[in-house]
């Protein structure tokens, strides 16, 4: 195949035979007025007296047999696997047994857009969001941890539009029906990736407070006894709030707050959010917000003691905390 640098195009190929075939040029001498060895002239008039006009068009590098190559059902495994989970190569690689360098190969042969182009809960592809060029990890558990909240529209009894399609808002008493917001609390450990949630009522500096209270004391049942600092954002129920004062007083813990405007600062309890909307949240169809509530504790248990992180090269977050 041709390249930039090429000495013999297809035109050049052309003219080379056009001189020896037909104006009777020596191959020594075609070859010298064109740059090109004898051994590559005649490589290319064997070609076309073999093949005709169609032996001088580029053909493909690819070779004819390739045994190492990776089966065709394996790739169509891969491919469904990451149209369904929207996950990522060294998840999808653990999963069925394949390197993750191959999942990744696969994928790119496949035209498969990179997760960070795509939506997270359709996989529609979207314009990428901004994010930290820096990326950092404390050294032991406690001595950071992210804490923030994330709003969920609640669902309807017998379930909402997931369960039976846009056309049930379209209604004018349904489009005006106010069904409300949970309130998901989160923490995050920056080192092991621990994670706590609950869902409250609403987002004030009181239930945030006793929040932190409670996750701290879930993250000592795992090993983590001490709490050094808490990263939140600058709202004003963690800004203003003397009940949030009190519990860092309480912890003994220094209260960080991240830059106006720079949501990625607590980048990985942003990132714990979005894998809680697309594993927990919208991953099924629940018909009832009870149900989809009383899913969170079990699916959280799973977040850190079965799900492989690829932070931590494949390992989960229990992995990185001593119980005793």
């Amino acid at each position: 195949m041709s390249h930039r640098n090429a000495r013999l195009s297809e035109r050049g190929r052309q003219l080379l035979v056009e001189r020896v075939c037909e104006q009777g040029w020596a191959v020594a001498h075609a070859a010298k007025a064109q740059g090109v060895s004898r051994q590559c002239a005649h490589r290319w008039i064997n070609r076309f007296r073999a093949h005709g006009v169609d032996g001088l068009m580029d053909r493909s590098s690819r070779p004819h047999h390739s045994p190492r190559q990776t089966p065709v059902e394996v790739e169509e495994r891969i491919v469904a696997a990451r149209r369904q989970q929207r996950r990522g190569q060294d998840w999808i690689g653990a999963e069925l047994g394949v390197p993750a360098r191959t999942v990744s190969r696969v994928l790119r042969r496949h035209g498969m857009a990179y997760l960070r182009e795509c939506d997270p809960l359709t996989g529609e592809v979207i314009r990428a969001s901004k994010t930290t060029a820096v990326r950092y990890e404390r050294e032991r558990p406690g001595e950071l941890v992210h804490v923030d909240v994330k709003k969920v529209g609640k669902i309807p009894d017998g379930g909402g539009w997931k369960a039976h399609g846009r056309a049930m808002g379209s209604t004018s008493a349904k489009k005006k029906a106010r069904i409300g917001y949970d309130y998901v609390h989160s923490m995050v450990d920056d080192h092991s990736r621990l994670a706590y949630s609950e869902i409250l009522p609403d987002e004030k500096g009181p239930t945030c407070a006793q929040f932190i209270r409670r996750a701290a004391a879930y993250f000592g049942g795992h090993g983590i006894t001490r709490i050094e600092r808490v990263m939140t954002d600058n709202h004003f129920s963690y800004k203003n709030s003397h009940d949030v004062r009190d519990v860092m007083e309480e912890l003994a813990a220094k209260h960080k707050f991240i830059k106006p405007h720079c949501p990625w600062q607590n980048g990985k309890v942003e990132r714990f959010n979005r894998t809680l909307q697309t594993e927990w949240a919208y991953r099924q169809v629940f018909t009832s917000n009870d149900q989809r509530t009383a899913a969170l504790a079990p699916w959280l248990e799973y977040y850190n003691t079965e799900r492989r992180h690829t932070a931590l090269d494949g390992q989960t977050p229990t992995s990185r905390v001593s119980t005793t």
